[in-house]
C-alpha cells in the first residue's frame, strides 16, 4: 500500500502546477508508480520477518533513498520544514503505525480484504470533514459514504460468516484509522513540497518504528532469501515509486490524479489473485465494487469542484 495521500497537499496542488497538456510520459510514470505500489502486499507476504521489522527496513531504505534524492535536487526547504515540523513528525509516526497495522492485516486476513477495509480510511475523513476542515457534506459525499459503509458491511459480514480472522479485521480497521489520521495531519502541511514531505515522514517513521521494534520483536535478522524482497520493497516500491509518483503528480490534472490513483487498490487485488491465488467471494466482490466505487465517486466529485 502506498503513501499517496500522505502527500495530500501535493495532490491538492496537482492540476495547478502543470503547464499545457500533460504528456503521455507523465501519465506513464504515474501509472507505473501505482502498479509498483500494488505489489507491496505480494512482497510483504513473501518476507519471513515480523511485520514491524519489515516496516523498519522499508522506512530505513525508502527514507534514505528519498532523502538522498532531495539532497541531490538542492536540499530541504528549511523554513518550510520548520513551519510544518509538528505535522511532519506526527505524520511520520502515524505512517509507521499505519504500515505496521496494514502489513499485519495482510497476514492475518488477506491482502485483498485488508486493502478494501484500508480504503475506508479516506471516507472516515470525509465523514468528519465538517468538523475537521469546515467542509460541507454534500449529497454526493453522503452517497459515497453510504456506498462504502454498505461495502464494509459486506466485507465484515463475509468475514464473520466465513470464520476468518477477527484480529485481522481489527488491525485492518486500525490501519484505516491511522490512514485517516495521516490524511488529516498532512492537510496541515502547507509549505513543505511533496517529495520532501515523504522523505521526512519516512525518516520520522523509521525512528518511531525503531523504538517500537527495540521493545518488542528486536532488531531484524533477515534470511538471505528475504534480502532481494526487502531491497525491492524499500528501494523500488518506496524510493523509486515515490520519485515517479511525485514527478507525474506535478504534471497531471487533479481529476486525472484522483482517478488513476485507484489503479493502486485494483492492481493490489489483481496481483494478490494472480500471484498468491487469493480469491474473493461474490459478497466480497460486491463489497469491493461498493468501496472502490464509493471512494472514487466521492473523491472525483471533490477534486472536480475543488479545482
Amino acid at each position: 500500500m502506498i503513501m499517496r495521500r500522505e502527500a495530500s497537499g501535493g495532490m491538492e496542488r496537482a492540476g495547478r502546477e502543470h503547464g499545457g497538456a500533460p504528456s503521455l510520459f507523465s501519465y506513464g510514470i504515474y501509472v507505473l508508480s501505482m502498479l509498483i505500489f500494488g505489489t507491496n502486499g505480494v512482497l510483504v507476504a513473501r518476507i519471513s520477518l515480523p511485520t514491524s521489522q519489515i516496516v523498519l527496513l522499508r522506512t530505513l531504505l525508502g527514507g534514505a533513498a528519498l532523502t538522498a534524492l532531495v539532497l541531490l535536487r538542492g536540499g530541504f526547504d528549511r523554513a518550510a520544514v520548520r513551519a510544518d515540523a509538528k505535522a511532519l513528525l506526527l505524520g511520520g509516526a502515524a505512517l509507521g503505525a499505519n504500515w505496521v497495522a496494514l502489513f499485519e492485516a495482510f497476514r492475518l486476513l488477506s491482502i485483498s480484504l485488508a486493502t478494501l477495509i484500508y480504503y475506508a480510511g479516506p471516507m472516515l475523513v470525509l465523514l468528519l470533514s465538517p468538523v475537521l476542515f469546515r467542509e460541507k457534506l454534500t449529497a454526493v459525499k453522503i452517497t459515497a459514504l453510504c456506498l462504502v459503509a454498505v461495502g464494509l458491511v459486506c466485507i465484515s459480514g463475509s468475514i464473520a460468516l466465513g470464520g476468518l480472522s477477527v484480529p485481522g479485521l481489527f488491525v485492518a480497521i486500525l490501519a484505516a484509522l491511522f490512514y485517516a489520521s495521516l490524511i488529516v495531519l498532512n492537510k496541515r502541511i502547507v509549505r513543505t513540497p511533496g517529495l520532501q514531505t515523504a522523505a521526512i515522514e519516512l525518516d520520522a517513521a523509521f525512528a518511531v518504528v525503531l523504538l517500537y521494534v527495540l521493545f518488542t520483536a528486536g532488531l531484524p535478522h533477515p534470511q538471505r532469501a528475504d534480502l532481494p524482497r526487502i531491497a525491492a520493497l524499500g528501494l523500488v516500491n518506496t524510493g523509486l515509486a515515490y520519485a515517479l509518483y511525485f514527478s507525474g503528480l506535478r504534471r497531471l490534472p487533479a481529476q486525472s490524479v484522483a482517478l488513476i490513483s485507484y489503479i493502486d487498490p485494483v492492481s493490489t487485488l489483481l496481483f494478490s489473485a494472480l500471484l498468491l491465488r487469493e480469491s474473493l467471494t461474490p459478497l466480497q466482490l460486491c463489497g469491493a465494487v461498493l468501496i472502490i466505487g464509493g471512494a472514487m465517486s466521492g473523491e472525483l466529485r471533490r477534486r472536480t469542484h475543488g479545482r
